[in-house]
């Protein structure tokens, strides 16, 4: 079940981990169709070394009497049998085996390198590490300024007043990007208009509205902010203008990103071939492993030999470990495989209508356990797998959870899928005139006149749920 877990884009390091800690386990290129298979049934006990009998008469070798080997040989010619997890289900994607990982400077690095451009005494350069370093990575600095000084004081025996440390920000605050080390984000924005002052009015205006009106127009309460400041339309849609196109988290086009999140990496391929939907699994997910030949091999010259001392004895149950173990994993990595397509291939033939045409009203609802009954898997795995797998189709990337939605009647009786009715949602309130944006009730109304049944708080739910804010916070002039 944990290996279920593990996204592909680590499946290999996972992968790389069990080779490292068993020996038995190999991950190789060629081609076998052989199963473990042999008639041969040992008895040990017949060629058991009398020397070495007698050299241990307190029974201790007991465990070591009748070693069975005859499932870890071949009969009959000297071919290895293989064990693999590789068929010719999984398209060989080569340009896939390497992530393309970016090269990129931290931060924080770039604010260290511009920090070196400054001519600071020791102490003052003391202090403008610590505030750097005190820096969040989306670029505020949200630490009390008496907390900066304490720790400078207590860690670096630094002693810096709070104005020493507050004339070191105000120098940070001057680096790119624009907006940072701010304390809030009224700052940050005042901090960006305040490089742009010599290019006109318009951010003279700006400056004017956030510095004493930024509370009303985060409420856009547009009204009281012309009325205070005797704007015309005009004037306040080039300020509104002037502000929106302002970062409010200059930090975070920098910030170092963690590369196993910086790409998604499918775990299925859908393929619509003339009609016909085609569904593989990465190729990462069936890696090519195998049974080690040389681990064999050492058993295989164990059964020819005549004489089995216990030395030999005991390295061929360690030998049995290692191959028990690697034949453990190889099965967790075909029934990870197995699950992973029974799955998908459930939805997929489920949601037949939305892989031909990407269309999100085609969705039927669907929730986890209609998958479950339809693969015989638990309702937790179904989950575990919705969760953290993605599939790629010629539509886009999604996460398998995105196709899960519960359902809603319509006028006619017919159950359609929540997020069938989402998208139009969302079509509506995209298409709405954004100077008299539509309320809630106005997109409950014209919902139900599509027949829809729906509530006017299930609309507020929806919008939400589809991070879109209130009619008077979408407003526009």
């Amino acid at each position: 079940m944990k290996l279920l877990q593990v996204p592909t884009a680590h499946l290999e390091e996972r992968i790389k981990e069990e080779l490292e800690e068993n020996p038995a386990l190999e991950q190789g290129e060629e081609e076998h169709d052989e199963d473990f298979d042999s008639e041969l049934n040992l008895d040990n006990a017949d060629n058991y070394d009398e020397a070495d009998e007698s050299s241990d008469m307190d029974g201790s070798e007991s465990e070591y009497e009748n070693i069975d080997i005859s499932e870890y040989v071949s009969d009959g010619d000297d071919e290895i049998a293989d064990y693999r997890t590789r068929d010719d289900n999984y398209p060989e994607m080569d340009d896939q085996k390497t992530l393309p990982y970016k090269i990129e400077t931290s931060f924080h690095e770039a604010l260290l390198d511009q920090l070196g451009m400054l001519s600071l005494d020791e102490k003052s350069f003391k202090i403008a590490e610590q505030v750097v370093g005190s820096i969040d990575d989306d670029g505020y600095l949200r630490r009390e300024i008496s907390s900066i000084a304490d720790d400078l004081a207590f860690r670096q025996n630094v002693d810096a007043t709070e104005e020493e440390i507050n004339e070191i920000i105000r120098k940070i605050q001057q680096f790119d990007p624009p907006g940072i080390c701010a304390r809030d984000l009224r700052e940050c924005l005042l901090l960006q208009l305040n490089r742009h002052l010599l290019e006109g009015k318009d951010v003279a205006l700006a400056i004017q509205v956030l510095d004493k009106y930024f509370e009303e127009f985060t409420k856009k309460h547009y009204e009281k902010i012309q009325r205070g400041l005797n704007l015309t339309d005009e004037d306040l849609k080039n300020v509104i203008n002037s502000i929106i196109r302002l970062n409010p988290k200059p930090g975070g086009n920098m910030g170092e990103i963690n590369k196993a999140e910086s790409y998604i990496v499918p775990d299925f391929f859908i393929l619509n071939n003339n009609g016909k939907l085609e569904l593989t699994l990465n190729s990462r997910n069936a890696p090519d492993l195998r049974i080690s030949e040389g681990y064999r091999d050492m058993l295989k010259e164990y059964d020819r030999g005549s004489k089995k001392d216990k030395r030999q004895k005991e390295a061929v149950l360690f030998i049995k470990q290692k191959i028990d173990s690697a034949r453990w994993f190889i099965d967790m990595i075909k029934q990870r495989q197995h699950t992973l397509l029974s799955t998908m291939s459930a939805i997929m033939n489920y949601q037949h209508d939305f892989f031909l045409t990407g269309d999100q009203t085609n969705l039927k609802p669907m929730i986890l356990k209609d998958i479950a009954e339809i693969t015989g898997l638990d309702i937790s795995t179904v989950s575990r797998v919705a969760n953290s797998k993605f599939v790629q189709t010629e539509f886009g990337t999604y996460r398998l959870k995105f196709f899960f939605s519960e359902s809603l009647s319509t006028d006619s009786g017919e159950e359609v899928s929540t997020r069938e009715v989402k998208k139009i949602l969302s079509d509506l309130i995209e298409g709405e005139d954004k100077k008299k944006p539509l309320s809630d009730e106005r997109l409950t109304e014209l919902l139900q006149e599509k027949g829809y049944n729906i509530a006017r708080r299930t609309v507020a739910k929806y919008r939400e749920q589809l991070n879109i804010p209130v009619a008077r916070l979408r407003k526009e002039l």
